[in-house]
């Protein structure tokens, strides 16, 4: 709590989402004002139903709340152990979901908005932010979220540049690395390349004969795929066509593209050539997770891991994100935030939740939180401690600040929202074994390395928590 005779001046909070509102309440929890803006019912987007503050729009699920073997569950944790306003009510209002945490939509939404208007240090004005907030706003948190009205959209985007700022998601799916098969798949960048910060071994490549590709093709045009909503239709974007579409245009167009197998020499059999090949980048800087490259796509989840799984080397693939396409809003937040989720061009704005290039209920959240309280922290003139990388919440808060990496063939941008996974938790050494003393193997390490994570993301973020309370 601030102990000056004087009350600091509020902190300004832009949308009344979920990150919104977890902000709000973090910056009220530490003693300090905060005015939160919403311009719903006033201004409706075209997926709310209401005017409640974290009004749940695409599913009730903040997915698994098993700890143990989940990240998600891992991020549940921290959030209850920083007393988190959003996972309190949707404990209270929990429905039956086997291991998800699932929620009552209407009871949730009104229990978050209760607390907040009952919060004496909470203000909530019911008002569109129309453009970058006002000068003498001196610290203010844009939680707007991915359906950011279009006025406050392109002031943001004017002061970013209009390059930073992404109005629809072109998502390929990223694959544990340790998922893939090696046995088939080989280590090679295309002519053994190595551009900048490489080493001619770059990628994972996975080849396919004639056979493999016709019927990979087939099962690409013949999937099903999601349908856009009226708001979500675009033309697309010849640099990012759905594989799909690629497809339909012609057998041999995902060979000319994506796919193409030239410049790559198959080690594990040197005297044939693929027919085709499917590249994977690495896509975070820990090397846990690879990004198939050109592999957006409309294919609805479960046709995507059946489909995928066709490729030679990935059969047995855990996907850590599947791919989509559609309307979003979303920072470059690598290149455009530091590492209090800042933005650098005008460091009195802060950003939370999805429009920083977090994906998922429960990492907005969880954005928003951390969010709150750095703000507060800065308002109070305390030290900004983030939490550590081991950490769920602390894994998301580096992917979204500087953990992916940013490949010079990819374009002037390649960062895509993500979920939280342990493929974005660092690497520790793990060599686990039975009570007889033999060495795991398969889904049995799997099971015990999760629990590894889990248990060292536990113990450093009882640490954390310890010493930023003392600060």
């Amino acid at each position: 709590m601030n102990q000056n005779s004087t009350p600091p001046r509020p902190v300004h909070v832009i949308g009344g989402g979920l990150a919104g509102s977890e902000a709000a309440w973090q910056i009220s929890r530490a003693g300090v004002p905060v005015v939160l803006h919403e311009m719903r019912p006033q201004r409706a987007t075209e997926a709310h139903q209401t005017g409640f503050c974290a009004e749940l729009v695409c599913s009730n699920s903040f997915r698994s709340d098993d700890a143990s073997g989940n990240a998600v569950g891992v991020l549940h944790r921290e959030m209850r152990a920083m007393e988190s306003l959003i996972l309190r009510c949707a404990d209270a209002h929990k429905v039956p979901a086997g291991g998800a945490l699932a929620v009552d939509r209407d009871g949730f939404a009104q229990a978050v908005t209760a607390a907040l208007e009952a919060e004496p240090l909470i203000e909530i004005r019911r008002e569109e932010v129309a453009g970058l907030p006002p000068a003498d706003w001196d610290n203010v948190i844009i939680a707007s979220g991915p359906l950011t009205s279009p006025a406050l959209a392109q002031a943001i985007g004017a002061l970013t540049g209009e390059a930073e700022l992404a109005f629809y998601d072109a998502i390929a799916p990223i694959v544990h690395a340790e998922s893939i098969d090696m046995d088939k798949a080989w280590l090679q960048s295309r002519y053994d390349k190595a551009g900048p910060g490489g080493t001619g071994a770059d990628y994972i490549n996975c080849p396919l004969d004639r056979e493999q590709y016709d019927a990979f093709v087939d099962a690409l045009i013949s999937g099903p795929k999601t349908q856009f909503k009226d708001f979500e239709k675009t033309p697309y974007f010849d640099g990012c066509l759905p594989i799909e579409v690629m497809a339909e245009r012609g057998r041999e167009t995902l060979r000319y593209g994506p796919m193409k197998p030239v410049g790559l020499t198959n080690p594990h059999d040197p005297t044939v050539k693929a027919y085709a090949i499917v590249q994977l980048r690495q896509d975070n800087a820990l090397g846990t997770l690879y990004n198939m490259v050109g592999f957006q796509t409309k294919l609805l989840y479960g046709a995507q891991a059946e489909v995928f799984r066709m490729i030679p080397g990935l059969e047995r693939a855990e996907f850590a994100r599947l791919g989509g396409l559609h309307r979003n809003t979303f920072l470059n937040s690598p290149k455009v935030l530091d590492a209090s989720l800042r933005l650098k061009a005008q460091n009195r704005l802060r950003f939370a939740g999805q429009i920083t290039g977090c994906e998922g209920y429960v990492e907005s959240a969880a954005v928003g939180l951390i969010a709150g309280r750095m703000a507060a922290c800065e308002r109070l003139g305390r030290e900004i401690v983030p939490p550590p990388q081991t950490t769920a919440i602390g894994a998301l808060l580096n992917h979204i600040t500087g953990g992916h990496i940013e490949s010079i063939d990819a374009g002037p941008r390649s960062f895509q929202p993500m979920n939280v996974n342990f493929g974005l938790f660092p690497p520790m050494e793990f060599s686990p074994k039975s009570p007889d003393g033999k060495r795991l193997r398969g889904p049995e390490k799997a099971v015990a390395k999760k629990r590894a994570l889990s248990e060292r993301a536990e113990a450093d973020m009882t640490q954390w928590l310890k010493a930023t309370v003392a600060l």
